[in-house]
């Protein structure tokens, strides 16, 4: 199933991968994928709302969405750094 992945995004993957190269490439498209799940669930919560406050998704949505925020963040700060470590070596 995770294969899958390098064959339903292979035109993203290889237009990230060339612009950014291969490892910033990969996090690029993984934050995408992890964006549209985002969209996903957003509409889903639509749906779905707490009984305790109905301005709110579903706790078991909440969690989802906190993870998923909190894989784009750790994604990002992975990206950053390799950034750093790429300005670090061109100097």
């Amino acid at each position: 199933m995770a294969r899958d992945v390098f064959n339903e995004r292979r035109d993203e993957l290889e237009r990230y991968e060339l612009m950014l190269g291969p490892e910033r490439g990969r996090l690029a498209v993984s934050l995408d994928v992890l964006t549209d799940a985002l969209i996903l669930i957003g509409q889903h919560g639509v749906y779905c709302v707490s009984n305790r406050n109905p301005a709110k998704p579903a706790l078991d949505l909440q969690a989802v969405l906190s993870g998923i925020d909190g894989a784009k963040a750790l994604i990002q700060s992975t990206m950053a750094l390799l950034e750093e470590k790429t300005s670090a070596t061109r100097k």
